[in-house]
């Protein structure tokens, strides 16, 4: 049982590590607002004063948007991009003035509109645009603190020793966070699609997010653990609480010590058996950390981000000036681009696509299916792919293939795109290599076709799982049953492995069982030529590789297909595990 005195509080793991410091809090502007009846003569002028507080809001954003792109990087700059988008949008201005000219004041007029847009958000069952409420939320608190003329506590006065713990963060935070170097952060709300979270990631902070109470329980000063590998934080932790956790820090930093002697070795088993271990990516901005964890590549470039944040579609010179980036900088090594894999209810509700609302769109129109029911948004991103093929390795690969057909006609659009960039003399790879996504049954069914027409495979397990056990993972009520060491997926993985290696093409696995250490072994038993993860699993992958015997796992592998049942798995594979 905890000790009494500490105040344990738990919440989301936005950021694996631990982090010791003291609390600098971020007081939330929660505006004691009043409704104001305003007369008609003076209606215009209450007009003028939010159109001033916008401006003024906006103007602060743009240094906010340039500071994030000199400190944190382009990518990480389009989270003040969302402030502004939401400030340009006119329907906010003109929704605010009805309420001006139905006799309120500004302040009670902004808030009633944020309010009622917030709650229209947070119907839509996404986690993508729940998020997205913070972002408004925000903005409303900033026009109002600029309409009553306050402004809320920064992180000027904070040091190396800080945590930072606040209601949520906004984006002039994220640059403060990273020029003040403190320990890590924790936020009452946010999820792992937050930019607490993001912003946590590519800093490598320690974070918890989601803790609902942590900023009206905290006070600058106390004392704080953050456990970002566990989803909790402690305050005033006792003494007791506090020597073991300075422990785990100096375990914690003695392995990553450890581990970094890794990065220029190879990912090879005690008996010679090498594998390739390359890097999952988001945006260009982490091309850096994948050099520095020793990866051999991108195994997985998610584009995804392209299509967030803006108001149309990524041009092709867009796409091209991204990928372009990501090769040159990765060059000689590979970069596996993944074309885009997104849902149109996703892209309509983002203003860039228009289709009906959809029942389940997790079965609907996505990834590959979107890019053949509207070949426009595909063929922009084949030129931008294959333009910045002639300055880097670059592979392509297909998402969500589920038949013959569907890869036929992919391959169609890809050939009709390289015929028109040689009429136009445009330079490109004409052997670029092309793969697919292996992450939904009837794809692992026909493997052995698939195979013998593309030049690789990826095993995409987060899907694979989900759409093969009928399990929604981040549905709490069945989220348990959501299981790697399903034996159908065992024996999933291992046709796929079988089936590729007849046809004499590699096999990757790019979802979270590849980086996770504890599925290594049986991965590798099991035939797995490719692992890529998050560029912080690298090492830890990287050591269980080189301190076991392939053969061993191999056999691991065989008792393991045998089982009929996860816990007699689980057994097996617990018994191989690297310390």
């Amino acid at each position: 049982m905890p000790n009494k005195k500490d105040i344990i509080i738990k919440g989301v793991a936005a950021s694996p590590g631990i982090a010791i410091g003291k609390v600098f809090l971020l007081e939330n502007n929660d505006f004691c607002l009043i409704r104001k009846e305003i007369p008609k003569n003076k209606r215009e002028g209450e007009k003028k004063r939010l159109n001033d507080a916008i401006e003024k809001t906006k103007a602060e954003l743009k240094v906010t948007h340039d500071k994030i792109n000199s400190v944190l990087g382009k990518n990480y700059a389009r989270i003040a991009d969302v402030h502004l988008l939401i400030l340009d949008d006119p329907s906010i201005r003109k929704d605010v003035y009805k309420f001006i000219n139905d006799g309120v004041n500004a302040e009670y007029a902004i808030f009633k509109v944020i309010d009622k847009i917030v709650h229209s958000f947070e119907t839509i069952e996404d986690d993508y645009f729940k998020e997205r409420t913070l972002d408004i939320q925000d903005i409303g608190k900033k026009i109002l603190g600029n309409l009553l003329g306050k402004q809320r506590t920064t992180l000027a006065s904070s040091n190396g020793d800080s945590i930072v713990v606040s209601h949520n963060l906004t984006p002039a935070d994220t640059v403060a966070i990273k020029e003040k170097l403190v320990k890590g952060f924790a936020a009452d709300i946010g999820g792992k699609t937050s930019h607490t979270a993001i912003v946590a990631q590519g800093l490598a902070i320690p974070a918890v997010a989601g803790l609902k109470t942590i900023s009206s329980q905290a006070k600058t000063g106390d004392t704080i653990i953050v456990d970002g590998n566990k989803g909790k934080i402690i305050l005033s932790p006792t003494a007791a609480t506090l020597a073991k956790y300075k422990k785990e820090c100096s375990i914690q930093f003695a392995k990553r010590k450890e581990l970094e002697k890794l990065k220029d070795l190879p990912a090879e088993t005690i008996d010679n058996h090498k594998v390739l271990i390359f890097a999952n990516i988001d945006n260009p901005d982490e091309v850096q950390s994948v050099l520095d964890s020793g990866a051999i590549g991108i195994g997985l470039y998610r584009t995804e981000f392209m299509y967030f944040n803006r108001k149309t579609m990524p041009s092709e010179k867009d796409h091209f000036e991204e990928y372009f980036k990501v090769a040159e900088a990765m060059s000689p090594y590979p970069t596996i681009i993944r074309t885009i894999d997104l849902g149109g209810d996703k892209l309509t509700r983002m203003g860039l696509l228009n289709i009906e609302q959809e029942e389940n769109p997790f079965l609907g129109l996505r990834a590959i299916r979107l890019c053949l029911k509207y070949p426009n948004i595909f063929i922009n991103q084949l030129r931008g792919v294959l333009k910045a093929s002639a300055y880097g390795k670059i592979r392509l690969m297909y998402p969500m293939i589920s038949s013959l057909e569907e890869l036929h006609e992919a391959n169609k659009i890809l050939e009709k795109v390289k015929q028109d960039l040689k009429k136009e003399h445009i330079k490109f790879d004409e052997k670029i290599e092309v793969g697919s996504m292996i992450e939904v049954p009837s794809a692992v069914m026909i493997i052995d076709a698939i195979a013998k027409e593309v030049d690789f495979v990826s095993i995409g397990t987060n899907d694979l799982i989900q759409y093969t056990l009928a399990v929604d993972r981040v549905n709490e009520n069945v989220a348990s049953l959501y299981d790697p060491l399903h034996p159908t997926i065992l024996r999933f993985i291992k046709r796929i492995i079988d089936e590729s290696h007849k046809a004499g093409i590699d096999v990757g696995m790019c979802g979270e069982m590849a980086g996770d250490p504890y599925y290594t072994p049986v991965l590798l038993g099991l035939g797995l030529d490719e692992f890529s993860v998050a560029s912080v699993q690298i090492p830890k992958i990287k050591r269980v590789i080189r301190n076991i015997s392939f053969e061993n796992v191999q056999r691991i592998a065989e008792e393991v297909l045998k089982c009929g049942d996860r816990d007699s798995i689980s057994k097996i594979i617990s018994s191989v595990q690297i310390q």
